[in-house]
């Protein structure tokens, strides 16, 4: 019998799907950490040396995985500034093909939304 998934098995694979995108943009991975609830979940600079804070949010479709609690991302954005550091933010939206009331199996196919890596404005309003 199959396997679902775990919280943190999902939130491992949200993360393997972003980190490839980032990987393919150049940027350099200084950090990852892949704890649930822990962020940001990568650290990473590009080529000018600029750091990036990289927050990975997972849901289970059909939630918005480009929806992110506004209140907590200010301070987090209040971080990133005193660490002269940019914030990138990659929802991603997890389901199983079968229905969505069920859950996702280790080794089965999956549905994925993901809109790729969006910068949040850090300066202040």
């Amino acid at each position: 019998m199959s396997k679902a998934l775990s919280k943190q098995e999902l939130h491992n694979l949200a993360m393997n799907h972003v980190g490839k995108e980032l990987e393919q943009r150049g940027f350099e991975f200084i950090a990852v950490n892949s704890k649930l609830k822990k962020h940001p979940q990568f650290v990473c600079i590009d080529k000018t040396n600029q750091y990036y804070f990289v927050i990975v949010k997972v849901v289970i479709l059909p939630d918005n995985p480009n929806n992110y609690d506004v209140v907590w991302m200010e301070a987090f954005k209040k971080h990133a500034r005193e660490k002269d550091a940019k914030v990138l933010f990659a929802g991603v939206g997890l389901g199983n093909p079968n229905g969505e009331n069920l859950p996702i199996y280790l080794d089965e196919d999956y549905l994925i939304e993901y809109n790729g890596i969006q910068i949040i404005e850090t300066h202040l309003n």
